[in-house]
């Protein structure tokens, strides 16, 4: 029967055991144990308790077995008169020491609330005391000495006291080390967009014909007709391609050459415009017969005799080779006749 209604009073009390549950709850009559171990801990590091600081208080239990139950004091919003309550009780586990196998553990604790106060005094604090059931069933109350809270305020001389407004932000100069990193950044940032620029330029000049490195129109045209040596392509299947490469080597040249639009021109409109520029009249005439057998092969699946494939190349060669010459030697006289005329000039003049 006795250990029913202590049972019912425990449950009342909303006990929590030691494994991880906690409760507030009145010590109950029964036996008194008096105890040592509790502290008042202030929660600023400070050299004294001020106005509005909290402070820890609370109690250390050592080398409890597990399977104890533990009840402890229930605070609302005031621990005494000026002393409030800012956190209700907790209890945390400082340490487990386990036991030989068979024997219960034993554990440290270490629990309290968050008291404060907001007027200056000395405060005798009352006792705590906590609810013990053992395993055995046996209760008992613990309780553990009080402490005493002084609670001070900052002194005011009120003979030199002069009221001051609020004093503004400080403003801390600007060391070299701070501004280091922003310069190193800055000019990093420049570096690269310079470089960005230089890219973007050089890949606008490399594609861009105005600033493109083209060699002159008859070396283009030798190059090119040079693919076509030998009589590889002279093969029916393959003579579209061999015509149509000779001739349309000859066309960028013409086109470069005389400025006549010998790409987009069909062989009678090209040579009746060449009539009126100073190539030779029979390499016209060997070249235009050169474009008409390449019309025909193109065209009308004409095959050439091997005997015209081995004269189509000679005869583009020869034409391009006898009028870059004359270009040439037009060149020079011209370089010859403005020579002799600023001779002239200074003889003139003295």
């Amino acid at each position: 029967m006795r250990k029913a209604i202590i049972y019912i009073i425990l449950c009342l009390c909303t006990v929590v055991s030691l494994s991880a549950r906690e409760v507030s709850v009145e010590p109950m009559p029964g036996k008194v144990v008096e105890m040592q171990g509790s502290f008042l801990q202030p929660l600023q590091e400070r050299d004294s308790v001020l106005i509005a600081d909290q402070v820890f208080y609370g109690v250390e239990l050592k080398q409890v077995e597990e399977g104890t139950v533990l009840a402890f004091p229930q605070f609302k919003d005031t621990l005494m008169t000026n002393i409030r309550v800012v956190r209700p009780w907790t209890m945390d586990t400082v340490r487990v020491k386990k036991q030989k196998k068979g024997q219960p553990g034993l554990m440290d604790l270490r629990g309290g609330v968050t008291i404060t106060s907001f007027d200056e005094g000395i405060y005798y604090l009352p006792p705590l005391g906590v609810l013990r059931m053992s395993k055995e069933g046996v209760v008992d109350t613990l309780v553990f000495d009080p402490q005493k809270l002084e609670v001070k305020t900052m002194p005011v001389d009120t003979a030199t006291f002069t009221p001051h407004d609020i004093k503004g932000q400080i403003r801390y100069p600007v060391t070299f080390r701070e501004v280091v990193p922003w310069a190193a950044g800055g000019l990093a940032l420049a570096g690269l967009v310079a470089l960005a620029i230089w890219l973007i330029m050089r890949y606008r000049r490399k594609n861009d014909p105005e600033y493109q490195h083209k060699d002159p129109p008859h070396i283009i045209a030798l190059r090119e007709l040079d693919k076509y040596r030998g009589n590889a392509m002279w093969v029916p299947e393959k003579q579209k391609l061999f015509y149509s490469g000779i001739t349309d080597a000859l066309r960028e040249y013409i086109a470069a050459r005389y400025g006549v639009c010998a790409m987009e021109m069909t062989t009678a409109e090209i040579f009746a415009d060449m009539k009126d520029t100073d190539a030779p009249a029979d390499l016209l005439k060997e070249l235009q017969e050169l474009f008409e057998r390449a019309d025909f092969v193109k065209f009308a699946k004409f095959v050439a005799s091997d005997e015209d494939n081995a004269a189509s190349l000679p005869v583009a060669v020869r034409f391009v080779t006898a009028t870059y010459q004359t270009d040439l030697e037009e060149g020079t006289s011209a370089d010859a006749r403005d020579a002799g005329a600023q001779d002239d000039t200074k003889e003139g003049g003295e």
